[in-house]
């Protein structure tokens, strides 16, 4: 058979599911460039918040459910996807479809390839928001929550779920929201948890070691100082703790690790690092403007350190670097090709760039404007590239900072992060972004490749690409203000090509700072992070998946 027609035997499972419910799976022709949606488009007409077309309103408290605009396909619960047995190569697989399967310690290559047009863009769902939450400016969160089979288990045999903290209007900012779960398949609202900090970036893990994932998020105690607690709910929205620290919560990101590599789980946000119960280990706040933190083993010592961009601290907070330059957000990848890690920091002013050592390599390149950059390749070549936007400029980088290309946006606030995903599995990457008014795919020149109304003012936010159904096809969730600049787009949107021809990606997102070996797909943290940049060497981008592991297209 001829490899650009190989699919693995999780995405033939979907497909025979999709044959089996009467689609036939022939491609249509299409050619590469911006193409208008099949279904009615996103900025269609709207339905009353908390209403469904087709559907009755559902009860909003704790473990009601409400639905989503379903503008296009229908989204339906899938069974096990994950083979067992010989693939196409040969290679025997053996082991439980609903488990995870290995411990992201090697990446193999990926075997799945999607035709060239496959660039068609289809709206899975939309959800109009609920009880007038109709704003979303934090980038969601997307796991397993719920036992959608009802096998008495949450594994990877259910339908992923996504965390989205939404807000009512206006639409500029309004520190006080709710959480919402919703079915990664329909939309449907499995529950709501009222007052939580709408501009905290929430995460995902199981912080517990139950087998269960939790949420984290925050919690306003007084909006005129956006300050606050952490909070951690259990994964069916009960109070699990909320942190007896108060403090400044703003527009942070909350990343999580075994910092210490003790099997417990550590929780980072805006400078603060707490223990697994909600106790503060320590703190070092050096600016209010270190909004989304990371964390990396960067001395090789098996212990993390947390970096907040111009500084970073080791894992029991004793300062590990600290550089005269300004405060950002920090990537990690090897981007020198030295099989060590460097700290890439997006300021106000540029990029600057930090070896492992904490030495500086050069400072406020103004190639950027503090938004949060990707990491993949995004040309072929084997070596990664730096996706990151400028305000009017959306542009990939080479590792010197030599432009590949460039294309206009709209962002005048200058603050959206980049993604990407190789959607077709060829080996180059497809750079993502999403200003004010659209979402972009853009190919391996710069051109468009897919385009999908949306709004915001912008934040950190950032599509993301998850296989949020279990379908074995990657899907694209954004999210928008509602009503921003005259615009209908709805609160929150899933993409998908209209014949799932994406290939299979991860079925998890699970923080800002996500790069894929940060967590396991059950949502459990590694006692020992693998390292990323050892791997695939990518940061805030998905990864494809096949026979139960993460994989790696070959160019």
């Amino acid at each position: 058979m001829p490899s650009s027609l190989r699919r693995s035997p999780r995405a033939l499972l979907a497909l025979l599911a999709l044959l089996a419910c009467g689609d036939d799976g022939t491609a249509e022709p299409d050619t590469l460039g911006p193409t208008a949606p099949t279904r009615p488009p996103t900025d269609a007409t709207v339905p009353e918040p908390g209403t469904t077309q087709g559907q009755p309103t559902g009860d909003t408290t704790l473990g009601g459910t409400d639905g989503a605009t379903d503008t296009g396909s229908s989204a339906t619960t899938t069974g096990p996807v994950f083979p067992t047995g010989p693939d196409d190569t040969g290679e025997t697989g053996s082991f439980d479809m609903c488990k995870v399967a290995d411990d992201m310690n090697a990446v193999a290559p990926c075997n799945d390839m999607a035709p060239p047009n496959s660039f068609e863009p289809d709206i899975q769902w939309a959800w109009p928001g609920q009880d007038g939450d109709t704003q979303i400016v934090a980038t969601p969160a997307v796991a397993n929550l719920t036992d959608d089979n009802g096998d008495g288990a949450i594994d990877l045999c259910d339908v992923p779920d996504i965390v989205v903290h939404a807000y009512p209007g206006p639409m500029f900012l309004n520190y006080v929201g709710n959480l919402y779960v919703l079915d990664g398949a329909t939309g449907v609202v499995h529950y709501k948890v009222s007052n939580v900090s709408s501009t905290t970036y929430p995460a995902i893990a199981d912080i517990d070691g139950d087998g269960l994932p939790e949420i984290l998020t925050g919690r306003i105690t007084d909006t005129g100082n956006q300050t606050g607690n952490l909070v951690a709910l259990e994964h069916d929205g009960t109070e699990k703790w909320a942190s007896s620290t108060v403090y400044s919560l703003a527009g942070a990101a909350i990343a999580v690790a075994d910092i210490d590599h003790d099997g417990d789980v550590e929780i980072v946000h805006h400078g603060y690092v707490f223990d697994h119960t909600g106790a503060l280990l320590w703190s070092t706040v050096a600016s209010q403007e270190d909004y989304v933190n990371t964390i990396a083993d960067l001395d090789g010592d098996d212990n993390m350190e947390v970096i907040l961009g111009n500084t970073a601290y080791r894992h029991d907070g004793t300062p590990y670097y600290a550089l005269e330059i300004a405060h950002g957000h920090p990537q990690v990848a090897d981007l020198d090709a030295d099989g060590l890690p460097e700290v890439l920091v997006v300021s106000e002013y540029g990029l600057s760039l930090i070896e492992h050592d904490g030495t500086l390599t050069y400072n406020n390149q103004p190639t950027a404007d503090w938004q949060p950059a990707a990491i993949h390749d995004f040309d072929g070549d084997m070596q990664p590239e730096i996706a990151v936007g400028s305000g009017t400029t959306f542009q990939v980088l080479e590792t010197d900072l030599t432009p590949k290309w460039s294309a206009a946006i709209q962002d005048g606030s200058g603050f959206a992060s980049s993604t990407a995903f190789d959607f077709l599995g060829d080996g180059t990457a497809e750079a993502m972004y999403a200003d004010e008014v659209s979402l972009f795919v853009f190919g391996d020149a710069g051109q468009v490749l897919m385009s999908a109304p949306r709004s915001s003012f912008t934040q950190w936010e950032l599509p993301i690409v998850v296989d949020v159904d279990n379908d074995a096809s990657a899907e694209i969730v954004v999210v928008s203000n509602l009503g921003y600049m005259g615009s209908t787009a709805p609160p929150l949107q899933v993409l998908r090509d209209k014949m799932d021809r994406w290939i299979p990606a991860r079925r998890i997102w699970n923080q800002h700072t996500y790069h894929v070996t940060n967590v396991r797909e059950d949502a459990t943290v590694p006692q020992f992070e693998p390292r990323s940049w050892q791997q695939l060497n990518t940061f805030r981008t998905q990864a494809q998946i096949a026979y139960g592991g993460i994989c790696q297209p070959i160019p």
